[in-house]
């Protein structure tokens, strides 16, 4: 194992093959723009791919937001990540808040939000490149760019209608409206949602039920959930076959049966 990749807005521990990480900037609300956050997050999916003993990664937030997302101040006074003209901007995102999406996307592991306050704009949309997402009961959640005269330059039109359906996504998107956990949970964003004292709890109580499975199997399942999103079917069985051909082939297989075997047997 490698060591923990060195980041500057965020904390990352590993234990018992579960990575934490936590965004550190409740001075502004855990914003995606205006600090390192996003390029935290690139750093640690990329380390987390090259590092096969990972085998779930958990994020939240510290303080009070899981994230704002872009920071206001900055867009009122057209400066940092929202100063220049169109072509400048283009150039921003695209290797700006945009590298967070492909990144999280392409992320070998199961990932798990913890939100554990509100999820605004950027913070919504990075809930929903998730995998699963549990919410504190003091969690909102708002798609807000139209609100501010917006779109979500992030890829969330993208993520969200693939959760919850064309329709509900296109509600919340256009009237930027911000919801309540447990709407959330009515509507299909969070699986669940927990007193703010139990958040973490339940969290790292899930992750360590996908971290008992073996490694390598969950890996390669992570990639075919999201393969199966942009796959034909023939060509995705065809790719279902060489993965399972892998598995047979590790140890971990025979280990896991044997197991099986001698539980049955008791």
């Amino acid at each position: 194992m490698e060591n923990l990749p060195k980041l500057i807005d965020c904390k990352i521990s590993l234990n018992n093959n579960i990575g934490l990480l936590s965004f550190n900037r409740d001075d502004v609300r855990n914003a995606l723009t205006g600090t390192e956050i996003v390029n935290d997050i690139v750093k640690t999916v990329h380390w987390i791919n090259k590092n096969h003993q990972v085998a779930v990664l958990v994020i939240t937030g510290e303080g009070a937001a899981f994230s704002s997302g872009g920071n206001i101040k900055d867009m009122a006074e057209r400066s940092g990540d929202f100063a220049g003209d169109v072509q400048t901007l283009e150039k921003k995102y695209r290797e700006g808040i945009q590298q967070m999406p492909l990144a999280i996307n392409k992320l070998e592991v199961p990932v798990i939000a913890a939100i554990n306050g509100p999820a605004i704009g950027a913070g919504f949309d990075l809930a929903n490149m998730c995998d699963i997402r549990l919410a504190s009961t003091k969690a909102k959640f708002g798609e807000t760019f139209v609100n501010l005269g917006l779109i979500p330059g992030d890829g969330g039109a993208w993520f969200m209608q693939r959760i919850i359906g064309y329709q509900k996504a296109a509600e919340l998107t256009f009237s930027g409206r911000v919801i309540n956990a447990n709407e959330a949970k009515e509507i299909g964003i969070v699986l669940d949602t927990v007193e703010p004292q139990d958040l973490m709890v339940k969290a790292m109580n899930l992750a360590s039920d996908i971290a008992n499975k073996p490694t390598a199997s969950l890996r390669l399942t992570k990639r075919l959930m999201k393969m199966a999103q942009r796959t034909e079917l023939a060509d995705f069985l065809d790719i279902c076959a060489v993965f399972q051909g892998m598995c047979h082939n590790n140890p971990e297989h025979l280990d896991a049966v044997n197991d099986l075997m001698a539980k049955l047997a008791k």
